[in-house]
């Protein structure tokens, strides 16, 4: 019975906000008490919400601080660079935007955290997006499927917990993975690029001026637009409107949403204003560097995340706005974000916690795995593969690698499988995992986007599962798995 509702509740969950009929936060909350009180333990809901919002209180933290953290720093102008270089390389082409927005989450990704990736990428290319109309669901699913593939590294996570679990060496199971990785990471180039000529289809080649107003459309194609009124980098000037001539521009693909979907009209968005006040060129370097510094402290896990992000943040707003009205102006700023996204993780603490505390998850998992035939069981780690799809979306990658990987490996040892080749497998399904509900950086992502997280997991559930089987099949064909 545990099984079943498991199950019915995560569809529940996930067709009600596909279909908008109510917010991601309104479903994490109410849909898990409702099965809580219908699988009989709802005298022990505040226990299991407790249990959840305990153990998702360091990344609520480590979020806020981290929102703060890097709007300071784009307030003060350190990815004003970043924008004109990408702005450089993209020339309003949606090929190079989309293909862009791959490479960028993909270096920002080494870091290790996928909350941070989301924010730098987000902050650099939303004005982008924006300012050519397109679509952002593009921008989130691009990216979080990049980030997906790149959080295996060693410090990301996922390897370690695996390693742990089976008592392995992080590295070995690592290193002779990283060729199907990178094919992973191919594969998320390869569909960047597709989408990004289905957004050029949908609304044609966009010219942007390198030095000043464009005047007239580039002649070669009845498709071209002009996009007006671009300064240097594109950081001048409100945005203007795009001449097109063909129909149809502005509907998105059958599964698509259309640009800007998820999001009021906002018609007075500009890219990031070089005359803001909150400008401090006179201290770039000294935030170039604070940020390096952090980064890399977070890479060799000096302290906890939330602690340097929280130590960052106050050491960023001291510096740069020293008086404390502006302080006080800067955090109120970024209120609506920091609300948002740590509202959402505690919502999720709810879902979490329902369906660890119940034993959902446990009975699920197990029905799973002990409807393997017997036959597969000289083949557990493609099994491992195909499993780390769905449930490391459904399940937090805690639950996944200390609750069901070591079942998996005793599994494939009764068949003389190795648990190394099991801990492998265990990492293909991570492209899907970092658009789940249940990880809290997708939160920042579509929140910073202001795209619907309905919208998103519609658009993004299908490309990166996709993603995931490239890197199984990959594994498979280098006799890896």
């Amino acid at each position: 019975m545990l099984t079943i509702l498991g199950f019915v509740m995560i569809a529940a969950f996930l067709v009600l906000i596909m279909m908008k009929k109510m917010s991601p936060m309104a479903a994490l909350v109410l849909i898990p008490a409702l099965f809580c009180v219908l699988v009989g333990q709802g005298a022990h809901l505040g226990d299991y919400v407790l249990k959840g919002i305990g153990d998702l209180a360091p990344t609520a933290a480590m979020l806020m601080f981290a929102i703060i953290y890097f709007g300071v720093m784009i307030d003060v102008g350190l990815f004003d660079p970043i924008v004109r270089g990408i702005l450089k390389f993209c020339k309003a082409d949606p090929v190079r935007v989309v293909v862009g927005t791959a490479l960028l989450a993909a270096i920002v990704s080494l870091d290790g955290d996928g909350s941070t990736t989301f924010m730098i990428t987000v902050s650099a290319l939303y004005p982008l997006y924006k300012r050519l109309k397109m679509s952002l669901v593009v921008m989130t699913g691009v990216a979080a499927t990049a980030n997906g593939v790149m959080n295996t590294l060693p410090w990301g996570g996922p390897t370690a917990r695996a390693a742990t679990a089976l008592k392995l060496d992080a590295g070995d199971i690592f290193v002779p993975m990283i060729p199907a990785l990178a094919v992973g990471l191919v594969a998320v180039f390869a569909l960047a690029y597709v989408l990004g000529r289905r957004e050029r289809k949908r609304l044609g080649v966009l010219t942007l001026g390198d030095t000043g107003p464009v005047t007239e459309a580039v002649p070669e194609k009845e498709t071209e637009q002009v996009l007006v009124g671009a300064g240097t980098g594109g950081t001048g000037g409100a945005p203007a409107e795009a001449r097109r001539t063909t129909g149809g521009a502005g509907t998105g693909a059958d599964d698509e949403p259309a640009a800007g979907s998820g999001e009021p009209a906002d018609d007075g968005l500009q890219v990031l204003d070089p005359q803001r006040a909150t400008l401090r060129p006179k201290l770039y370097w000294f935030n170039a560097a604070l940020t390096l510094a952090l980064l890399t402290l977070l890479i060799l896990q000096t302290l906890p995340i939330p602690v340097l992000f929280l130590l960052g943040a106050a050491l960023a707003l001291t510096v740069n706005f020293p008086h404390m009205k502006d302080q006080k102006a800067r955090v109120a700023a970024h209120a609506e974000n920091v609300l948002n996204v740590s509202g959402m993780v505690f919502a999720a603490a709810v879902f979490t916690g329902v369906l660890t505390g119940t034993g959902m998850v446990e009975h699920m998992a197990r029905w799973l795995v002990s409807g393997i035939p017997d036959a597969l069981g000289p083949h557990m780690g493609i099994v491992t593969g195909i499993l780390s799809i769905p449930l490391t979306y459904f399940m937090s990658n805690d639950g996944f690698y200390f609750g069901i990987v070591p079942i998996l490996a005793e599994a494939g040892a009764a068949h003389g499988v190795a648990p190394i080749e099991i801990a492998r497998a265990s990492l293909v399904g991570q492209a899907l995992h970092m658009s789940s509900p249940l990880v809290p950086a997708v939160y920042v992502l579509v929140g910073m986007a202001k795209v619907e997280f309905g919208d998103h997991t519609k658009f993004t559930v299908k490309w990166a599962a996709l993603t995931s089987l490239v890197v199984l099949c990959a594994g498979v064909l280098f006799g890896i798995l």
